[in-house]
Order: structure tokens, then C-alpha cells, then sequence
């Protein structure tokens, strides 16, 4: 694309296909272990794309979105909550976006019958997955269409009409490079980062402040092209040196037979042995007169110059580093002219010729640091492969994507995606059966591994059974510094909280683990705690032979994340604590367990329910202020119960769930290490003759089942109702270890109020019993019944929560709620303990890691944290 000339151009909106019938759509709500909201689209009959093709010389690269079939959650509880809320039942905004999954796949060229049986296998050619309603043919409507772009859209588009039934709608290019540029920046948090002397820093980009900015797309040639715009974009400049350059050099001068062997032998190379240095012209001196040290590359080549040396007597690793920093650093400064030109510092480089190989960025921001002075950086996406890709499927004339939040999408790294680590390792993994059967084959096979995990060099112990491979030294390996691409989820129904003081600098993880033993520590906490989790995930599906047959390839998969963690820290983007123990749970779902803890739940909430009684007397005999400081112990001592928490298991074998609580409770002695209870007592009940206004509504963020809700968490909703505030229960949508979720809190809810008046006032106004009780358990008591106990989903599924991401019916609590209560290390500790809030907040947990109870608290295993923030 070197050659080309200046365009300004914007993308086309292709209205060839088949269009959206928006007509009575509506959303339904799902709460299924692994369904998203969609919209139901009742009137749509035509068939509709979901795929879009870059096909280019060495790779193809697929696009495509799977929807999934509709689970209605619109139950009781629900409905109750939208009516408090003021929410209309039905959906109470339109989406234009499709509840689903948004995937990236690639395939080598040179195989391209494996793409065409991959799309034939999923009909996508026919609309894809959650359309098979239609009963398609195994060809499409001989009309049907699919986007793409590259020069194969020309030169297989007779095989794809052959094969699959299906015309190719041609797109342009750079239209679509810059179109899916813009949509990565908009709408992936951190998709871009920077890549300074191997190591790499990722950016949030302020979508509204993202124009102007150079795009470097370095194919077989350079185009640069200043960006203004949505559609808006004009190349500006670009060179005949390029990919191209490197590979043809290459291949002349080492004889190498494959662009990835030539990038190899960049690995091993010394520059210094072939280019002409500053140093080797002044006599190792620098030339500090013009700032320039001597390991400066004076020309490059050019000690070929002055040596008496034949091509032979030069090594190809030699040849190649040196040929990849010319091509590299003059790319670099070019771009930079060109930043310098327009004003800007903004400079986004893609193309084949990076392909994530570490050598390459390095080369290229280390060029374009130098030139500019460190005035301007050179920055690099995570999903750049895709670019031509996501342009082509949004060229589409309603793809859907336009009016996605960057809240609204989630990334998911299932076994089983084909481009990992920076290479194709197969064809894609079609169904369980087929993963589960290469996991199994996947260790017989050994560091040979043709799948998509990159497997270990010898030598070198690591995580689960994995061997690690490592960086020595200044090494680095291109396909340990790549990046995987995994799986956007789109879900409509999330939102950011609204509650946070300032959600542009809200960072929700406490823990840094970009520092490597920090990172370390925890990918070794996981390890050890896996075979654990493995046999409850084994128990709670009966034991089966199937069901030890996920679990061992559950066991492997997750191990071959934490390997790959292990050896690139930033393989799955800007990696944070809450991040690593989500993908845990979404591992195991992945294999189709969908509640590993949940006979333990169950058992943990029938022992706890048994005592409930007792202590709500117990707390009705003391007064005010003992009764709250005792309603505070009681969520302390009780959120001992955490099945993720390796000395908490540890003390599941020395006595029952009641014997450990007592145990707790007696040991509760203030102060704590983090002791704010005065504070929160003062605005509770108030000091002197004055007493302050009740909280409107409390959100409570509840973490473990049993003793923890139970006998912590509930009690305290109580004293809250009592005092005439709202109360809304705030758990996970989906199944953590033994953290409760949204679905089992009305069972609990409903049971407890069996012996509480104020919890069955409660529970009956906020639509949380199914059938209002008919016995009225002390008729004397205040008519709480307009005081409401509501339970919503927080629309996650993992031990911590990022609120950034939560559900679309939590954020509607929050808009009358001040007061937040977040319970938990996961919630409370993990993320959040230093988040600020709009209204008044309290954070409760015991610290069940000795590592976490040094840097958070300077304290010990055990210790307490009660820390309470008026609003902000």
C-alpha cells in the first residue's frame, strides 16, 4: 500500500442485505449461568449476516457474532423491583446492540478449506448460531452476502460461491482498517498500549478525545493516515519500505523460507556484528556535541562497508535484527515527521509486519522516543490483526456495534480460540466434546502442542503439572510477548454505577500484580487451590464419569491460563486481580459446571437458618448502641466462611459452621485494625439529643452463603428496616465459590422470615415471597409493610466486582440509595477498599490472607476492617 495516493474517504454502509425489523422489540432479562440479555426481535424473519472476512495474503481473519437463545428472568422479584424503581416491566430503553458474543478467529491462507468448513459448521453463512429456526439448507440463499475485505475477497470469491453459496461483498481496505481502529479505541478499555524495552504499559484513551490521530498501517508497504473522524480519515504519506522490505531482504540474505523464520532469527541476532555504530566511527566514544552515544546505529549495514566478508561469513540472526531495526527505526521517524506535521502525538501503529513480535515495537517506539524527544509515544492494540476484519462487519448497514459503551462489553479467553500467543495453533474447537478431547491429547502431546496453547520449552517447571517457558536475560520471545485475543461478550443491560464519585479515575483492583512476584503469589494461590476446587465441581454434578472427565480437562485448561499468565503477564490485556479470579469461574463454566459449591451452600444455609432465631432474640434484648456494635461483629466474625480463602478452608475440619461462628464472635475485640465503627455509629444513631435523618435506602453488597448472609448480613438488613430505610440485597448474578447469589437470596430470604415480622413485612413489599404468609407473627409490632426488602442482581459472576460493569437494575437502586455497605475481601478488600462514593459508605471484612492483611491493613490473618467514608 506504499504507493498509493492521498483519499479522504469514509466507510460504506452496505443496505444489500437483509435489514434489522426493529418493530416490538424488546429486551428480555436472563439469569442463567451463562446466558446474556437479548433483544427478541418478533418480526424479524429475514436472514442476517453475523460474519465479515479480511482475507489476506499469508492470513484470514473471521469476524463473526453469535447470539443466544432467549431464557426469560422476568419473575416475581423482578417485576417487583422495576415497579419500586419506577422501571417499566418491558424493555425501558431501545438497544440498537444485540445481546451475544462478538468473535475473532484466524486461519492461515494457505488453509483456507479449514475456514470454509469452520463457517459451514457454524452456518455462518446462513445468519449464524441462534438462527437455525430457519432451517437452512447447508448452502445459503443463493442472494446471501458476506463482508469482506483484502485482495482475497477478490481472489476467492469464485470458491466461497462454490462452496458455501455466497456472494463477497467487497469493502475498501483502509475504509475498514480505520473504521475498526476507531470502534477498538471507543469501546475496549485499554485496548491500547505502549511497548518500551519489552516491557508494556496499557492505556485508557478518553473516547472523547480520541480525534486526530496517525494510524501506521505496515503491510507489504507503510500507508500513514490521519484520522478525524468517524468515516473521517486521509492518507497522508507512506513508503515502499515496509513488510515487504523485510520479508524480500530477508528471504535473499538468510534464505529463509517463512516470514515467522526470518522474525526468529531476529531473536538470536547481535546488530552490533553488521551495523556501523557511533561508537565504532569515534573510537567507542560517544558524539555528545549532537547527542549521540556510542551505541547510537551510525548506518545500518555498514560495516558490510569495510569488512572483507563474503554474505556466508555473516550470520543470518545477524543479518535479520539489523535488517528489522533499519526498516523499524526509518518507519518510526517517518511516522513521527508526519505526527509532527499534523500537531499530533497520538501515533496507532498496525499491520502484518508487527504481528505483536516485541522486537518490532520495541524498534519502532524506541525510533519514534528518539526522534520526538519523548514528546510522543508509539502505541500499539491488542486486537490490531482484526482491524480490516470489524471494519468490514461494520459496514454493514445496522452491525449494531455504533452505539456500544465500553461498559458494555466483556472479554472472555476460552480454550478453544485458534490465535493465541501471536499464532495459529489449528482450526477452531467446535463444541465441548472436542475441547474436552484436546485437552486430554493435549499433554500426551507434550511441548510439540499444536493448539491454541503455547506450550513450554523444557527445562523449566511451572504452575499445574505445565512446564513455563521464560524470558532469559534481554530475550524476548515473540510468541511469549503477543497477545491473545479472546471473545467480546456484548451486553446491553450493563452500565457504569452511578454512585461512584468519579468513574474516570474509579480503579477497582487494591492489589497490583503487575509486579511479577506479586503476580506470582497469586497465579501460586490458584494452583494450590485448584485440586480443591476440582473435586467440589466433581461432587456437585454427582460424581459422574463425565463429570470427572470436565473436571480434569477443567484442571488442565485453567492451568495452561495460569502457565500462560506465568509467561506473559500481560497475555489477556491489563490484568487485575478481580480479572484473574473471574476467568477462574468463567473456566468453569467454560466446562459446564455451573455451581460447584452449591451443595455445600445449601448445607451452610439450613445449619445457619436453624440458629437465626436465637440471635435476632438475642439482638432484640440489647439496646441501641449495643445491638449495633454487636450487628457489626456479627458481619465480621461471620465473613470468616470463605471457601476461597485456603486458612478459612483449613478450619472447616476443625469444627462445625455454628462452632466456628461462636468461635469468631468471641474473638471480636476493638479496636480493629481498620476501626471506623464510632463514626458510623455517630451517623447511625447520633450523639446527645440528636438524632440524625435515616438513610432513604441502603445497598448491600453481600458476599458468602451461609453463616455469612445468614447470620451477618440479614440481621443487620434488619436493624436497618427497622429504623425505616429501604434495603436492597446486592449479590452475584452467576455462581462464585460459595458466594450467594441473586437467585438463592429469596429462598433464604423467605425462610428467615418465617420467624421475623420485620423481615416478612419486608420481604412481602419487595416482592421477595411468592405467596404472602397468612400467620401474622406479632400484630403489636410497627406496620413495616411499606418498608421494602428487595434482592438484585449485581451482573457478575465473580468473588470481586468492578462497577464499572454492573447490572442495569443495580444501577436503578442506586439512583435513591445513601448508604452502601460492601461486605467481603472480595468486594470490600480485593476491589474497592479505596474506591470513593457520592453517599455515605461502609466496607466490612475480615482479612483471610496473611500477604493481603501486610499491604492493606500492615496487619495479620484475621484482622478486621471497618472503614466508613461519609459521602463524597
Amino acid at each position: 500500500m506504499g504507493d498509493r495516493g492521498s483519499n479522504i474517504n469514509s466507510i460504506h454502509r452496505s443496505s444489500s442485505r437483509p435489514q434489522l425489523d426493529l418493530s416490538k422489540a424488546e429486551i428480555e432479562a436472563n439469569i442463567d449461568e451463562d446466558k446474556y440479555p437479548t433483544i427478541l426481535l418478533p418480526n424479524q424473519s429475514d436472514h442476517l449476516s453475523h460474519l465479515a472476512l479480511d482475507l489476506g495474503g499469508s492470513l484470514i481473519k473471521l469476524v463473526y457474532f453469535s447470539r443466544h437463545e432467549d431464557q426469560s428472568g422476568n419473575d416475581r422479584r423482578m417485576r417487583s423491583v422495576k415497579d419500586r424503581m419506577g422501571l417499566p416491566n418491558r424493555n425501558r430503553r431501545t438497544y440498537r446492540v444485540l445481546g451475544g458474543r462478538l468473535h475473532f478467529l484466524m486461519f492461515e491462507t494457505s488453509k483456507i478449506n479449514e475456514c470454509l468448513d469452520f463457517i459451514h459448521s457454524k452456518k455462518l453463512h446462513c445468519g449464524g448460531s441462534g438462527w437455525e429456526s430457519h432451517d437452512y439448507d447447508d448452502v445459503a440463499d443463493r442472494n446471501a452476502i458476506i463482508k469482506a475485505t483484502g485482495g482475497g475477497a477478490y481472489k476467492f470469491a469464485d470458491l466461497f460461491k462454490e462452496r458455501l453459496g455466497v456472494s463477497l461483498d467487497k469493502e475498501d481496505e483502509m475504509a475498514c482498517m480505520v473504521a475498526g481502529a476507531n470502534f477498538l479505541l471507543k469501546a475496549i478499555r485499554h485496548e491500547a498500549f505502549t511497548h518500551m524495552e519489552g516491557q508494556k504499559e496499557f492505556l485508557q484513551i478518553d473516547h472523547n478525545d480520541l480525534y486526530p490521530y496517525l494510524l501506521v498501517n505496515i503491510g507489504s508497504g507503510v500507508s500513514i493516515i490521519k484520522v478525524d473522524g468517524d468515516g473521517k480519515f486521509e492518507r497522508v504519506s507512506g513508503t515502499n519500505v515496509g513488510g515487504g522490505t523485510y520479508w524480500g531482504l530477508g528471504r535473499l540474505l538468510t534464505k529463509c523460507q517463512s516470514f515467522d523464520e526470518l522474525l526468529e532469527l531476529s531473536q538470536k541476532g547481535d546488530n552490533r556484528n553488521i551495523d556501523m555504530l557511533v561508537g565504532d566511527i569515534y573510537g567507542g566514544m560517544d558524539y555528545s556535541k549532537i547527542g549521540l552515544s556510542a551505541s547510537t546505529i551510525a548506518s545500518s549495514f555498514g560495516k558490510a562497508t569495510s569488512e572483507k566478508k563474503e554474505l556466508e561469513d555473516y550470520r543470518p540472526e545477524d543479518i535479520s535484527l539489523s535488517l528489522l531495526r533499519m526498516i523499524s527505526y526509518n518507519i518510526g521517524q517517518i511516522s513521527h515527521l508526519n505526527a509532527m506535521r499534523f500537531g499530533l502525538k497520538r501515533i496507532f501503529f498496525g499491520g502484518f509486519f508487527i504481528r505483536g513480535h516485541a522486537y518490532t515495537m520495541d524498534a519502532i517506539s524506541f525510533a519514534v522516543h528518539f526522534w520526538s524527544k519523548g514528546a510522543a509515544q508509539a502505541m500499539f492494540l491488542r486486537h490490531e490483526g482484526f482491524l480490516g476484519a470489524l471494519g468490514a462487519f461494520m459496514s454493514y448497514e445496522k452491525h449494531g456495534l455504533d452505539d456500544l459503551m465500553v461498559h458494555q462489553l466483556v472479554e472472555r479467553f476460552p480454550m478453544g480460540a485458534p490465535y493465541t500467543g501471536g499464532k495459529i495453533h489449528g482450526p477452531p474447537l467446535k463444541d465441548l466434546d472436542e475441547k474436552i478431547s484436546w485437552m486430554e491429547k493435549f499433554l500426551q502431546m507434550g511441548t510439540e502442542i499444536t493448539a491454541p496453547v503455547p506450550m513450554a520449552l523444557p527445562r523449566t517447571t511451572g504452575l499445574g503439572g505445565f512446564e513455563v517457558p521464560l524470558s532469559k536475560g534481554s530475550t524476548l520471545r515473540s510468541d511469549a510477548s503477543a497477545l491473545n485475543v479472546g471473545v467480546l461478550h456484548l451486553v446491553p443491560t450493563l452500565e457504569v454505577f452511578p454512585l461512584l464519585a468519579d468513574p474516570k479515575m474509579y480503579e477497582p483492583n487494591t492489589i497490583d500484580i503487575s509486579d511479577h512476584s506479586e503476580l506470582e503469589y497469586w497465579l501460586t494461590i490458584l494452583a494450590e487451590h485448584l485440586p480443591d476446587l476440582v473435586d467440589k465441581a466433581v461432587a456437585s454434578e454427582g460424581g459422574t464419569d463425565d463429570a470427572k472427565r470436565r473436571g480434569d480437562a477443567f484442571a488442565r485448561a485453567f492451568s495452561a491460563h495460569l502457565a500462560r499468565l506465568m509467561e506473559e503477564p500481560a497475555a489477556y490485556g491489563k490484568l487485575g486481580l478481580a480479572k484473574l479470579l473471574e476467568m477462574r469461574e468463567e473456566c468453569l463454566r467454560e466446562f459446564h459446571f455451573v455451581d460447584a459449591y452449591i451443595s455445600i451452600k445449601q448445607r451452610e444455609n439450613e445449619a445457619s437458618l436453624a440458629v437465626l432465631p436465637d440471635l435476632l432474640m438475642e439482638l432484640d434484648s440489647l439496646d441501641e448502641e449495643t445491638r449495633l456494635l454487636t450487628l457489626i461483629e456479627g458481619v465480621l466474625a461471620a465473613n470468616i466462611f470463605d471457601w476461597g480463602s485456603r486458612a478459612c478452608v483449613d478450619l472447616y475440619h476443625k469444627g462445625t459452621i455454628i462452632e466456628i461462628y461462636r468461635m469468631s464472635r468471641n474473638k471480636m475485640q476493638r479496636p480493629w485494625q481498620v476501626d471506623d465503627f464510632d463514626a458510623f455509629k455517630e451517623r447511625m444513631l447520633g450523639s446527645g439529643d440528636k438524632k440524625p435523618t435515616p438513610h432513604r435506602r441502603a445497598l448491600l453488597f453481600v458476599d458468602n452463603s451461609g453463616a455469612d448472609i445468614v447470620l451477618g448480613m440479614l440481621p443487620l438488613a434488619r436493624e436497618l428496616l427497622r429504623r425505616g430505610t429501604e434495603v436492597v440485597l446486592v449479590a452475584n448474578s452467576l455462581p462464585a465459590l460459595n458466594d450467594v447469589t441473586a437467585k438463592e437470596l429469596p429462598d433464604i430470604v423467605a425462610e428467615a422470615a418465617k420467624h421475623c415480622d420485620i423481615l416478612r413485612r419486608a420481604a412481602e413489599s419487595g416482592g421477595l415471597l411468592v405467596d404472602a404468609m397468612t400467620n401474622t407473627l406479632d400484630s403489636s409490632k410497627e406496620n413495616l409493610s411499606t418498608i421494602p426488602l428487595m434482592v438484585v442482581e449485581n451482573g457478575c459472576g465473580s468473588p470481586c466486582i468492578d462497577l464499572r460493569q454492573v447490572s442495569s437494575e443495580l444501577a436503578a437502586a442506586a439512583n435513591d440509595a445513601d448508604l452502601i455497605i460492601l461486605e467481603g475481601m472480595g468486594r470490600a478488600l480485593h476491589t474497592n477498599l479505596n474506591a470513593r462514593f457520592k453517599c455515605d459508605t461502609l466496607k466490612l471484612a475480615m482479612v483471610k490472607n496473611q500477604r493481603l492483611a501486610e499491604i492493606l491493613v500492615k496487619g495479620n490473618i484475621y484482622d478486621c476492617v471497618c472503614k466508613y467514608e461519609p459521602a463524597n
